[in-house]
């Protein structure tokens, strides 16, 4: 009876090693990507899914994970169990592994373009940040200028004001004096005060002149920012369509060998 129960135990295992299954409960990722239609990336979740809720209770359970729908689960549901030990057969069939090294090189892609495409995100929201903080330097800088004239002009104003005071004094004292002095010292205020005018409306030229210097200026910074922006996210695009053309010609060179 022993002997019998032995030669069973023995027969079963043979079977086991000759059909091979995986244990979705304990399988490496490297015996999960024998599976047909799983590739790396699909494995690595198969696992991460184990460790996050613990043992899969059921084949079916395996379909919440990332990745594996209806129709891999068809492919696999045959070759998984949620027991024993994982026994992975040697396949003879290069159709097979074909397959399996298409899907893997999917996945691939997919990750690929998945990563891309965030790098091309950050890169857009780094260039959206660096204008917002150009255009907030600009404003600021036109704010400062703003003042900067304003204040110039009310001295400009003051000093006008004072020359007017003093030239109207200068009249008012000679009201004594006889009528040529009193022409001459009217003549004399209203020279003062064109004089006084006319330097008021230089300065307010020049600070005109000075705030839109500054203007071009901040509007030239900002264009150049812009522009670096532009051209640094051009060049990552482009060293990443470099680099996945490489990959490509190395992968199809493999395919060859």
């Amino acid at each position: 009876m022993k002997r019998f129960a032995w030669l069973l135990a023995a027969l079963l295992a043979y079977v086991g090693l000759a059909f091979g299954g995986v244990n979705i409960n304990s399988a490496t990722q490297e015996q999960l990507e024998s599976l047909n239609g799983v590739g790396p990336v699909k494995a690595k979740a198969i696992i991460e899914y184990r460790q996050k809720n613990g043992r899969f209770k059921t084949l079916e359970e395996i379909k919440n994970v990332n990745g594996i729908g209806d129709a891999t689960f068809e492919k696999i549901k045959g070759d998984i169990m949620l027991t024993g030990t994982t026994v992975v057969p040697k396949s003879d069939k290069p159709m097979e592994k074909a397959e399996k090294k298409v899907d893997a090189a999917k996945e691939k892609v997919v990750e690929k373009k998945a990563a891309t495409q965030e790098k091309a995100t950050d890169t857009k929201e780094k260039a959206k940040e660096k204008m917002a903080d150009t255009k907030e330097k600009v404003k600021e800088k036109a704010a400062d200028t703003k003042a900067a004239v304003k204040e110039k002009a009310a001295d400009t104003k003051a000093a006008v004001k004072e020359t007017a005071a003093d030239a109207k004094g200068a009249v008012k004292q000679k009201t004594a004096d006889t009528p040529k002095e009193k022409a001459d010292a009217k003549k004399e205020a209203e020279k003062s005060k064109a004089d006084a005018k006319k330097e008021a409306e230089k300065s307010k030229a020049d600070a005109r002149k000075q705030a839109e210097a500054t203007k071009a200026d901040a509007k030239k910074v900002a264009a150049k920012e812009k522009a670096d922006a532009k051209k640094e996210a051009a060049k990552e695009k482009a060293d990443e369509k470099k680099e996945a053309a490489a990959k490509k010609k190395k992968e199809d060179d493999e395919k060859k060998k």
